[in-house]
């Protein structure tokens, strides 16, 4: 028998009735054009991707800086304004009753004065601990332990054992830095008064204030050396001795 030619590419043949198609097709690579412009364009999408990333990252940055500058602000509102409206009120020989002094007073247990002093039914009670619900809480200006920052630390001292005769035992919670004053105003129903103190029997003011005005001034240096403007709120005073007479 005789070989038969191998058909053509792209020949169309008949064999036994069929018909028969046959294709080849052209092996071809990238050229150098082709990867620079694919490389080219990878590199452009890159660098907006990379753009974008950066951006969100600044961004979350800068809100978590501002989160974290406002929390201890938020705290030392929330601790004030609870301790203020849970006040013991001042009564003779009572026996839920508490003392309030606020300017520059002395606290015992505490080294400086403070600007406030006060017994409040804030604690929380615990099943380890024999202390009930009410505590002795001042409010103080302290020097902070890095000396290369601005201001100074407002801390809250609270004494659990208020019955104690020997050692008192104050446990010191640091709420806010970079203060640089705190002022407390209590009002006796008619005007503001800067100093207060329910165990001084010679002026009126033996009973709780009518309301008291917190103002914290910050430092500023945080905020491009501009002085910020005071933090102030107000607490009414519910809470009041009453007599018969």
């Amino acid at each position: 028998m005789r070989n038969r030619p191998r058909p053509r590419p792209r020949e169309r043949r008949r064999e036994n009735n069929f018909v028969l198609n046959i294709k080849t097709h052209d092996a071809r690579a990238f050229t150098l054009i082709e990867m620079i412009l694919a490389v080219g364009i990878a590199a452009i999408v890159m660098l907006a991707v990379s753009g974008v990333f950066f951006t969100a990252l600044h961004l979350r940055n800068t809100t978590q800086a501002l989160v974290d500058a406002e929390t201890p602000v938020d705290t030392t509102f929330t601790l004030l304004r609870r301790d203020l409206q849970c006040m013991m009120s001042p009564t003779t020989n009572g026996i839920f009753t508490g003392d309030f002094k606020a300017g520059n007073v002395s606290s015992p247990g505490i080294g400086q004065p403070v600007a406030m002093e006060m017994y409040t039914a804030t604690a929380a009670l615990s099943a380890s601990k024999p202390w009930g619900d009410v505590q002795k809480v001042a409010y103080q200006l302290r020097l902070p332990t890095d000396r290369s920052q601005p201001g100074r630390d407002l801390i809250r001292s609270v004494t659990r054992n208020i019955l104690t005769t020997s050692t008192i035992d104050v446990e010191d919670q640091w709420l806010m830095g970079g203060v640089d004053s705190l002022t407390i105003a209590c009002f006796d129903g008619n005007q503001w008064q800067n100093t207060w103190d329910t165990t001084d029997t010679s002026t009126a003011n033996t009973n709780l204030p009518r309301a008291v005005r917190v103002e914290i001034q910050l430092t500023g240096q945080n905020n491009g050396g501009l002085r910020p403007a005071p933090i102030q709120f107000l607490v009414p005073i519910d809470s009041q001795s009453r007599t018969n007479s």
